[in-house]
């Protein structure tokens, strides 16, 4: 059925881009009261398993994501509704391994590919913003298991929803400062992720650039 509504390796590409955008602008939902929480969670929990069906056939890869998916939505919607410490934790986890399922995934498709198409730029893209989004649990796993890794200027509690917007500011090397690592792993994660956000960028279009070059002889 996904093969038929995706028909193109481009529709397989546009979709997973398309849906990460729309998760990085809906997140706030998971703060919501009512139902909002609960759809928020049940695209972010079936996203990446929808991609890695359409974009990869290994039996192993869509095993992990279902799995991963699953314990996602479940942390997720718990957090959500009876957020308590171990739950915060438990999602924090899941998300790691859920997206690291799919940086793999993405990673094989993008680099194993011997033409420079559109499919193969749409998922590089993607890629860099699933890259800004994992960092988010993992500055929130530091976050609880060190409280005080990070401070906001406006003196409140850096949330897990404000470590994506850190994330992504991070990653693209704005720094607007309102947000802090103040401690050692906060610190060295911090400056992990702006360092592997440049080298992504140089990396990526020297591979694009081989690519086409190979194209033309």
């Amino acid at each position: 059925m996904l093969q038929q509504l995706f028909k193109t390796e481009r529709d397989k590409a546009l979709y997973l881009l398309v849906i990460l955008i729309i998760h990085n602008l809906t997140y706030p939902m998971s703060t919501a009261g009512g139902i909002q929480p609960l759809i928020f969670y049940t695209v972010f929990a079936a996203m990446f398993v929808v991609a890695v069906f359409l974009m990869s056939d290994r039996s192993l890869d869509r095993t992990l994501i279902a799995l991963s998916g699953a314990l996602v939505f479940i942390t997720g919607v718990i957090n959500s509704y009876a957020s308590n410490s171990a739950a915060l934790l438990a999602l924090y986890i899941s998300v790691i391994m859920y997206h690291l399922v799919m940086i793999v995934v993405l990673s094989l498709y993008i680099f194993l590919a011997k033409r420079v198409l559109t499919e193969v730029i749409l998922a590089a893209v993607s890629l860099y913003l699933v890259i800004g989004s994992i960092f988010t649990a993992i500055f929130g796993l530091i976050e609880w298991l060190e409280p005080g890794s990070f401070v906001a200027s406006s003196g409140g509690a850096v949330e897990w929803q404000s470590f994506l917007y850190f994330s992504y500011i991070t990653l693209t090397s704005l720094g607007y400062g309102d947000i802090t690592p103040a401690k050692f792993y906060a610190q060295a994660f911090a400056s992990f992720e702006a360092i592997i956000g440049v080298v992504y960028t140089v990396v990526l279009l020297s591979r694009l650039v081989g690519m086409h070059e190979v194209e033309k002889t």
